[in-house]
Protein backbone atom coordinates (compact mmCIF):
# COMPACT_ATOMS: atom_id res chain seq x y z
CA UNK A 1 0.00 0.00 0.00
CA UNK A 2 1.22 3.46 -0.87
CA UNK A 3 0.37 5.92 1.88
CA UNK A 4 2.41 9.01 2.61
CA UNK A 5 1.75 12.26 4.39
CA UNK A 6 2.86 15.07 2.14
CA UNK A 7 3.79 13.40 -1.12
CA UNK A 8 7.30 14.83 -0.88
CA UNK A 9 9.40 11.68 -1.39
CA UNK A 10 11.08 9.58 1.26
CA UNK A 11 9.94 10.14 4.83
CA UNK A 12 11.31 8.93 8.12
CA UNK A 13 9.65 5.68 9.25
CA UNK A 14 8.15 4.89 12.65
CA UNK A 15 6.91 1.59 14.07
CA UNK A 16 3.25 1.71 15.15
CA UNK A 17 0.50 -0.60 16.37
CA UNK A 18 -3.13 0.36 15.77
CA UNK A 19 -5.61 -0.47 18.56
CA UNK A 20 -9.27 0.39 19.11
CA UNK A 21 -12.11 -0.02 21.60
CA UNK A 22 -14.56 -0.27 18.71
CA UNK A 23 -16.17 -3.63 18.10
CA UNK A 24 -16.18 -5.65 14.90
CA UNK A 25 -16.03 -4.95 12.02
CA UNK A 26 -13.72 -2.09 13.10
CA UNK A 27 -10.78 -4.14 14.42
CA UNK A 28 -7.49 -4.53 12.51
CA UNK A 29 -4.68 -6.95 13.25
CA UNK A 30 -2.52 -5.55 16.09
CA UNK A 31 0.85 -6.45 14.62
CA UNK A 32 3.30 -3.54 14.46
CA UNK A 33 3.94 -1.99 11.06
CA UNK A 34 6.30 0.68 9.70
CA UNK A 35 4.70 3.88 8.39
CA UNK A 36 5.95 7.34 7.28
CA UNK A 37 6.37 9.77 10.19
CA UNK A 38 4.94 12.63 8.13
CA UNK A 39 1.45 11.08 8.05
CA UNK A 40 -1.35 13.34 9.27
CA UNK A 41 -4.66 12.03 10.62
CA UNK A 42 -6.04 11.96 7.07
CA UNK A 43 -3.21 9.71 5.94
CA UNK A 44 -3.62 7.58 9.06
CA UNK A 45 -7.35 7.26 8.33
CA UNK A 46 -6.64 6.12 4.79
CA UNK A 47 -4.16 3.60 6.14
CA UNK A 48 -6.57 2.11 8.69
CA UNK A 49 -9.30 1.89 6.05
CA UNK A 50 -6.88 -0.05 3.83
CA UNK A 51 -6.07 -2.40 6.72
CA UNK A 52 -9.77 -2.96 7.39
CA UNK A 53 -10.35 -3.68 3.71
CA UNK A 54 -7.76 -6.47 3.83
CA UNK A 55 -9.74 -8.33 6.52
CA UNK A 56 -13.22 -7.43 5.23
CA UNK A 57 -13.79 -7.24 1.49
CA UNK A 58 -17.16 -5.52 2.07
CA UNK A 59 -15.64 -2.73 4.15
CA UNK A 60 -16.95 0.79 3.35
CA UNK A 61 -14.53 3.65 3.93
CA UNK A 62 -15.11 5.70 7.11
CA UNK A 63 -13.18 8.64 8.58
CA UNK A 64 -11.21 8.02 11.80
CA UNK A 65 -9.49 10.12 14.43
CA UNK A 66 -6.40 9.04 16.37
CA UNK A 67 -5.28 9.19 19.99
CA UNK A 68 -1.74 8.94 21.33
CA UNK A 69 -1.48 8.86 25.13
CA UNK A 70 -5.10 10.05 25.33
CA UNK A 71 -4.67 13.13 23.12
CA UNK A 72 -6.09 13.61 19.65
CA UNK A 73 -3.53 13.96 16.87
CA UNK A 74 -3.99 17.27 15.03
CA UNK A 75 -0.60 17.48 13.26
CA UNK A 76 1.75 15.07 11.56
CA UNK A 77 3.03 12.15 13.63
CA UNK A 78 6.55 13.57 13.55
CA UNK A 79 5.41 16.98 14.80
CA UNK A 80 3.21 15.40 17.48
CA UNK A 81 5.99 13.19 18.84
CA UNK A 82 8.37 16.16 18.93
CA UNK A 83 5.85 18.43 20.63
CA UNK A 84 5.01 15.83 23.29
CA UNK A 85 8.55 14.56 23.82
CA UNK A 86 7.62 11.00 22.83
CA UNK A 87 10.41 8.72 21.62
CA UNK A 88 10.05 7.33 18.10
CA UNK A 89 12.50 4.52 18.86
CA UNK A 90 9.84 2.27 20.38
CA UNK A 91 6.64 0.85 18.91
CA UNK A 92 4.04 3.62 19.08
CA UNK A 93 0.51 2.57 20.10
CA UNK A 94 -2.14 4.57 18.25
CA UNK A 95 -5.82 4.25 19.15
CA UNK A 96 -8.33 4.97 16.40
CA UNK A 97 -11.90 6.15 17.00
CA UNK A 98 -14.76 7.23 14.76
CA UNK A 99 -14.23 10.75 13.48
CA UNK A 100 -16.70 13.36 14.70
CA UNK A 101 -17.79 15.47 11.76
CA UNK A 102 -21.11 16.32 10.09
CA UNK A 103 -21.67 14.10 7.08
CA UNK A 104 -24.99 15.54 5.94
CA UNK A 105 -26.58 18.97 6.10
CA UNK A 106 -30.36 18.69 5.90
CA UNK A 107 -32.48 21.40 4.34
CA UNK A 108 -33.19 24.01 7.03
CA UNK A 109 -36.70 24.44 8.40
CA UNK A 110 -37.61 28.07 7.82
CA UNK A 111 -39.44 30.05 10.48
CA UNK A 112 -41.13 33.43 10.42
CA UNK A 113 -38.87 34.89 13.09
CA UNK A 114 -35.77 34.16 15.17
CA UNK A 115 -35.28 30.59 16.38
CA UNK A 116 -34.20 31.44 19.90
CA UNK A 117 -34.05 28.05 21.65
CA UNK A 118 -34.15 24.32 20.98
CA UNK A 119 -34.44 21.22 23.14
CA UNK A 120 -33.43 18.05 21.35
CA UNK A 121 -31.43 15.89 23.74
CA UNK A 122 -33.86 15.47 26.65
CA UNK A 123 -34.44 11.89 27.73
CA UNK A 124 -38.14 12.53 28.19
CA UNK A 125 -39.23 12.08 24.60
CA UNK A 126 -41.60 9.21 24.01
CA UNK A 127 -40.26 9.21 20.45
CA UNK A 128 -36.88 10.47 19.33
CA UNK A 129 -38.48 11.59 16.05
CA UNK A 130 -39.52 14.92 17.56
CA UNK A 131 -37.48 18.03 18.13
CA UNK A 132 -38.65 21.19 19.83
CA UNK A 133 -37.99 24.77 18.93
CA UNK A 134 -39.64 28.11 19.29
CA UNK A 135 -39.26 31.69 18.22
CA UNK A 136 -40.75 34.98 19.23
CA UNK A 137 -44.29 34.27 20.50
CA UNK A 138 -45.07 30.75 19.27
CA UNK A 139 -43.67 27.36 20.20
CA UNK A 140 -43.59 24.73 17.46
CA UNK A 141 -43.00 20.99 17.64
CA UNK A 142 -41.22 19.51 14.63
CA UNK A 143 -40.66 15.99 13.34
CA UNK A 144 -37.86 14.74 11.15
CA UNK A 145 -38.26 15.86 7.58
CA UNK A 146 -39.21 19.41 8.50
CA UNK A 147 -42.82 18.59 9.47
CA UNK A 148 -44.44 20.85 12.08
CA UNK A 149 -46.84 18.72 14.15
CA UNK A 150 -48.00 21.12 16.87
CA UNK A 151 -48.30 24.87 17.40
CA UNK A 152 -48.35 26.07 21.02
CA UNK A 153 -49.65 29.63 21.29
CA UNK A 154 -50.38 31.54 24.48
CA UNK A 155 -47.54 33.72 25.77
CA UNK A 156 -48.00 37.48 25.43
CA UNK A 157 -44.27 38.19 25.14
CA UNK A 158 -41.30 36.72 23.26
CA UNK A 159 -40.25 33.25 24.39
CA UNK A 160 -36.75 32.80 25.75
CA UNK A 161 -36.40 29.15 26.75
CA UNK A 162 -37.95 25.70 26.49
CA UNK A 163 -37.45 22.30 28.10
CA UNK A 164 -39.09 18.95 27.66
CA UNK A 165 -40.38 17.09 30.72
CA UNK A 166 -40.78 13.36 31.21
CA UNK A 167 -44.01 11.82 29.85
CA UNK A 168 -46.82 11.76 32.39
CA UNK A 169 -48.15 8.50 33.77
CA UNK A 170 -51.71 8.96 32.40
CA UNK A 171 -50.51 8.20 28.86
CA UNK A 172 -47.18 7.05 27.57
CA UNK A 173 -47.75 9.20 24.47
CA UNK A 174 -48.35 12.43 26.40
CA UNK A 175 -45.54 14.96 26.31
CA UNK A 176 -45.23 17.90 28.69
CA UNK A 177 -43.20 20.96 27.75
CA UNK A 178 -42.33 24.03 29.83
CA UNK A 179 -41.61 27.43 28.31
CA UNK A 180 -40.33 30.73 29.70
CA UNK A 181 -41.10 34.15 28.31
CA UNK A 182 -40.41 37.84 28.58
CA UNK A 183 -44.02 38.15 29.75
CA UNK A 184 -42.54 37.06 33.16
CA UNK A 185 -44.39 33.72 33.21
CA UNK A 186 -43.75 30.06 32.56
CA UNK A 187 -46.33 27.88 30.85
CA UNK A 188 -46.82 24.14 30.81
CA UNK A 189 -48.13 22.43 27.67
CA UNK A 190 -49.32 18.87 27.13
CA UNK A 191 -49.63 17.24 23.73
CA UNK A 192 -49.87 13.79 22.23
CA UNK A 193 -47.81 12.53 19.33
CA UNK A 194 -49.71 12.32 16.07
CA UNK A 195 -48.70 9.60 13.61
CA UNK A 196 -50.48 11.23 10.67
CA UNK A 197 -51.32 14.92 10.43
CA UNK A 198 -52.80 17.06 7.68
CA UNK A 199 -51.89 20.30 9.42
CA UNK A 200 -50.25 21.33 12.70
CA UNK A 201 -52.44 20.83 15.74
CA UNK A 202 -52.97 23.92 17.90
CA UNK A 203 -52.39 23.39 21.63
CA UNK A 204 -53.23 25.60 24.59
CA UNK A 205 -51.23 25.67 27.79
CA UNK A 206 -52.53 23.69 30.77
CA UNK A 207 -50.90 25.76 33.51
CA UNK A 208 -49.41 29.23 34.01
CA UNK A 209 -46.64 29.76 36.57
CA UNK A 210 -46.53 33.33 37.86
CA UNK A 211 -44.15 34.96 40.32
CA UNK A 212 -41.20 36.58 38.58
CA UNK A 213 -41.12 40.38 38.43
CA UNK A 214 -38.80 40.37 35.41
CA UNK A 215 -38.54 38.49 32.14
CA UNK A 216 -37.87 34.75 32.42
CA UNK A 217 -34.53 34.11 30.68
CA UNK A 218 -33.83 30.41 31.28
CA UNK A 219 -35.61 27.30 32.53
CA UNK A 220 -34.51 23.77 33.39
CA UNK A 221 -36.33 20.67 34.60
CA UNK A 222 -35.27 18.16 37.20
CA UNK A 223 -34.57 14.75 35.56
CA UNK A 224 -37.81 13.29 36.95
CA UNK A 225 -39.75 16.13 35.32
CA UNK A 226 -41.94 16.92 38.35
CA UNK A 227 -40.19 20.24 39.08
CA UNK A 228 -38.74 23.04 37.01
CA UNK A 229 -36.58 26.05 37.90
CA UNK A 230 -36.38 29.41 36.16
CA UNK A 231 -33.81 32.21 36.04
CA UNK A 232 -35.00 35.75 35.51
CA UNK A 233 -34.03 39.34 34.90
CA UNK A 234 -35.28 39.97 38.46
CA UNK A 235 -32.01 38.26 39.58
CA UNK A 236 -33.79 35.33 41.24
CA UNK A 237 -34.27 31.62 40.59
CA UNK A 238 -37.76 30.25 41.22
CA UNK A 239 -38.58 26.59 41.78
CA UNK A 240 -41.95 25.27 40.60
CA UNK A 241 -43.93 22.07 41.01
CA UNK A 242 -45.05 20.87 37.56
CA UNK A 243 -47.06 17.88 38.78
CA UNK A 244 -49.37 19.77 41.15
CA UNK A 245 -53.11 19.16 40.73
CA UNK A 246 -55.91 21.66 40.97
CA UNK A 247 -56.55 20.59 44.58
CA UNK A 248 -53.07 21.60 45.73
CA UNK A 249 -52.67 24.73 47.83
CA UNK A 250 -50.17 26.15 45.33
CA UNK A 251 -52.68 26.09 42.47
CA UNK A 252 -55.69 28.23 41.71
CA UNK A 253 -58.03 28.19 38.72
CA UNK A 254 -58.75 31.62 37.27
CA UNK A 255 -60.20 33.32 34.24
CA UNK A 256 -58.43 36.36 32.80
CA UNK A 257 -59.61 38.99 30.38
CA UNK A 258 -58.14 38.75 26.90
CA UNK A 259 -59.48 40.91 24.08
CA UNK A 260 -62.63 41.76 26.08
CA UNK A 261 -63.49 38.09 26.66
CA UNK A 262 -62.64 35.60 29.38
CA UNK A 263 -59.83 33.19 28.61
CA UNK A 264 -60.39 29.52 29.22
CA UNK A 265 -59.82 28.76 32.90
CA UNK A 266 -56.22 27.67 33.53
CA UNK A 267 -54.40 26.38 36.57
CA UNK A 268 -51.99 28.87 38.06
CA UNK A 269 -48.97 27.82 40.10
CA UNK A 270 -46.77 29.71 42.53
CA UNK A 271 -43.08 29.13 43.18
CA UNK A 272 -42.43 27.03 46.29
CA UNK A 273 -38.84 28.27 46.70
CA UNK A 274 -36.88 31.31 45.53
CA UNK A 275 -33.08 31.33 45.41
CA UNK A 276 -31.58 34.77 45.98
CA UNK A 277 -27.97 35.85 45.53
CA UNK A 278 -27.29 36.93 41.96
CA UNK A 279 -27.14 40.68 41.34
CA UNK A 280 -27.92 40.69 37.60
CA UNK A 281 -29.94 38.64 35.10
CA UNK A 282 -29.83 34.88 35.75
CA UNK A 283 -29.14 33.88 32.16
CA UNK A 284 -28.78 30.10 32.50
CA UNK A 285 -29.95 27.41 34.92
CA UNK A 286 -29.26 23.66 34.99
CA UNK A 287 -30.91 21.12 37.32
CA UNK A 288 -28.92 17.87 36.90
CA UNK A 289 -29.77 16.31 40.29
CA UNK A 290 -32.70 16.70 42.67
CA UNK A 291 -30.58 18.32 45.38
CA UNK A 292 -28.45 20.61 43.18
CA UNK A 293 -29.06 23.51 40.78
CA UNK A 294 -26.38 25.40 38.85
CA UNK A 295 -26.82 28.96 37.59
CA UNK A 296 -24.91 31.46 35.49
CA UNK A 297 -25.49 35.19 35.50
CA UNK A 298 -24.57 38.45 33.86
CA UNK A 299 -23.03 39.34 37.23
CA UNK A 300 -20.05 37.19 36.05
CA UNK A 301 -20.71 34.41 38.55
CA UNK A 302 -21.51 30.71 38.39
CA UNK A 303 -23.22 29.30 41.46
CA UNK A 304 -24.19 25.86 42.72
CA UNK A 305 -27.27 25.81 44.94
CA UNK A 306 -28.39 23.38 47.60
CA UNK A 307 -32.11 22.96 46.90
CA UNK A 308 -32.96 21.93 50.46
CA UNK A 309 -31.28 24.88 52.20
CA UNK A 310 -31.61 27.44 49.40
CA UNK A 311 -27.97 28.44 49.87
CA UNK A 312 -25.19 28.53 47.26
CA UNK A 313 -22.49 26.00 48.11
CA UNK A 314 -20.20 27.11 45.27
CA UNK A 315 -19.75 30.66 44.00
CA UNK A 316 -17.19 31.34 41.29
CA UNK A 317 -16.47 34.65 39.57
CA UNK A 318 -15.60 34.15 35.89
CA UNK A 319 -14.76 37.72 34.86
CA UNK A 320 -17.32 37.66 32.02
CA UNK A 321 -21.08 37.89 31.74
CA UNK A 322 -22.39 34.31 31.40
CA UNK A 323 -24.84 33.49 28.58
CA UNK A 324 -24.93 29.70 28.76
CA UNK A 325 -24.08 26.88 31.13
CA UNK A 326 -23.92 23.10 30.84
CA UNK A 327 -23.01 20.35 33.32
CA UNK A 328 -21.46 17.11 32.06
CA UNK A 329 -18.15 15.53 31.19
CA UNK A 330 -16.35 13.19 33.57
CA UNK A 331 -18.80 11.87 36.18
CA UNK A 332 -21.18 14.67 35.08
CA UNK A 333 -19.12 16.99 37.28
CA UNK A 334 -17.58 19.51 34.83
CA UNK A 335 -18.97 22.99 34.20
CA UNK A 336 -18.89 24.41 30.67
CA UNK A 337 -19.87 28.03 30.10
CA UNK A 338 -19.78 30.72 27.45
CA UNK A 339 -20.53 34.41 27.54
CA UNK A 340 -19.41 37.87 26.56
CA UNK A 341 -16.20 36.85 24.79
CA UNK A 342 -15.32 34.16 22.19
CA UNK A 343 -13.93 31.64 24.72
CA UNK A 344 -15.69 28.45 25.78
CA UNK A 345 -14.41 27.53 29.26
CA UNK A 346 -14.57 24.32 31.28
CA UNK A 347 -14.07 24.10 35.06
CA UNK A 348 -13.76 21.18 37.44
CA UNK A 349 -15.25 22.31 40.79
CA UNK A 350 -13.87 19.16 42.45
CA UNK A 351 -10.37 20.64 42.30
CA UNK A 352 -9.94 22.70 45.50
CA UNK A 353 -8.00 25.92 45.75
CA UNK A 354 -8.27 27.08 42.13
CA UNK A 355 -10.86 28.83 40.01
CA UNK A 356 -8.89 28.56 36.79
CA UNK A 357 -10.55 26.76 33.85
CA UNK A 358 -9.08 23.35 33.06
CA UNK A 359 -9.88 23.87 29.35
CA UNK A 360 -10.31 26.98 27.19
CA UNK A 361 -11.45 26.79 23.56
CA UNK A 362 -10.88 29.96 21.57
CA UNK A 363 -11.87 29.37 17.92
CA UNK A 364 -15.11 31.39 17.94
CA UNK A 365 -14.91 35.05 16.86
CA UNK A 366 -17.79 36.50 18.87
CA UNK A 367 -19.86 35.98 22.01
CA UNK A 368 -20.94 32.42 22.78
CA UNK A 369 -24.70 32.03 23.00
CA UNK A 370 -25.12 28.32 23.73
CA UNK A 371 -23.16 25.25 24.86
CA UNK A 372 -24.19 21.69 25.64
CA UNK A 373 -22.41 18.53 26.75
CA UNK A 374 -23.25 15.31 24.96
CA UNK A 375 -25.26 13.29 27.48
CA UNK A 376 -23.39 10.02 26.79
CA UNK A 377 -19.83 11.24 26.33
CA UNK A 378 -17.28 12.59 28.80
CA UNK A 379 -15.42 14.46 26.09
CA UNK A 380 -17.79 16.14 23.65
CA UNK A 381 -19.43 19.56 23.58
CA UNK A 382 -21.33 21.64 21.05
CA UNK A 383 -21.25 25.45 21.10
CA UNK A 384 -23.00 28.22 19.17
CA UNK A 385 -21.92 31.82 18.71
CA UNK A 386 -22.95 35.21 17.39
CA UNK A 387 -20.22 34.67 14.78
CA UNK A 388 -22.74 32.50 12.89
CA UNK A 389 -20.94 29.21 13.60
CA UNK A 390 -21.66 26.01 15.49
CA UNK A 391 -18.59 24.10 16.69
CA UNK A 392 -18.05 20.57 17.96
CA UNK A 393 -15.38 20.08 20.63
CA UNK A 394 -13.45 17.22 22.20
CA UNK A 395 -11.58 17.80 25.46
CA UNK A 396 -8.66 15.84 24.05
CA UNK A 397 -7.71 18.56 21.56
CA UNK A 398 -7.70 22.36 21.55
CA UNK A 399 -9.05 22.60 17.99
CA UNK A 400 -12.72 22.15 17.04
CA UNK A 401 -13.58 18.75 15.61
CA UNK A 402 -15.94 20.41 13.15
CA UNK A 403 -17.19 23.88 12.26
CA UNK A 404 -20.78 24.07 10.98
CA UNK A 405 -21.49 27.17 8.92
CA UNK A 406 -25.10 26.76 7.80
CA UNK A 407 -26.45 29.96 9.35
CA UNK A 408 -26.37 33.37 7.75
CA UNK A 409 -26.65 35.35 11.00
CA UNK A 410 -26.13 34.97 14.75
CA UNK A 411 -26.62 31.44 16.07
CA UNK A 412 -28.76 31.71 19.20
CA UNK A 413 -29.07 28.08 20.29
CA UNK A 414 -27.73 24.59 19.65
CA UNK A 415 -28.29 21.11 21.04
CA UNK A 416 -27.62 17.45 20.33
CA UNK A 417 -30.45 15.50 18.75
CA UNK A 418 -30.92 11.72 18.54
CA UNK A 419 -27.31 11.22 19.68
CA UNK A 420 -25.75 11.59 16.26
CA UNK A 421 -27.02 14.98 15.06
CA UNK A 422 -26.78 18.63 16.01
CA UNK A 423 -29.67 21.08 15.75
CA UNK A 424 -29.30 24.84 15.87
CA UNK A 425 -31.40 27.97 15.45
CA UNK A 426 -30.55 31.55 14.77
CA UNK A 427 -31.43 35.11 13.89
CA UNK A 428 -31.73 34.02 10.25
CA UNK A 429 -35.01 32.26 11.21
CA UNK A 430 -33.58 28.83 10.36
CA UNK A 431 -33.61 25.55 12.22
CA UNK A 432 -30.62 23.63 10.87
CA UNK A 433 -29.73 19.96 11.29
CA UNK A 434 -26.28 18.48 10.84
CA UNK A 435 -26.46 14.69 10.99
CA UNK A 436 -23.90 11.91 11.18
CA UNK A 437 -21.80 13.33 14.06
CA UNK A 438 -22.13 10.39 16.47
CA UNK A 439 -19.63 10.46 19.32
CA UNK A 440 -20.21 6.84 20.33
Amino acid sequence: MDIDGDGQGEARQVQVRFVTKLQQPYKVQQASISIPANLTRFGLSALVNNLLLTVNADWTTEPFDFLIDGELVRMSLEEFLLAKGISAEKVLEIEYIKAIAPRKQEEPSLHDDWVSAVDGSSDGYASKSHKILFCLLILRIWKAGGICTHVLDGHSGPLTSVCNLMPKVDSIADQVVATGSKDRTLRLWKFREEDLIDQPKKIRSVKILRGHTGAVQSIAAIPSGDMVCSGSWDCTINLWNTSATDTDDSVSVKKRKKGGEDEEALSEGEAFTTLVGHTQCVSSVVWPQRETIYSGSWDHSIRRWDVETGKDSFNMSCGKAINCLSIGGESSALIAAGGSDPVLRVWDPRKPGTLSPIFQFSSHKSWISSCKWHNKSWYHLVSASYDGKVMLWDLRTAWPLAVIETHGDKVLCADWWKGDSVISGGADSKLCISSGVSVL
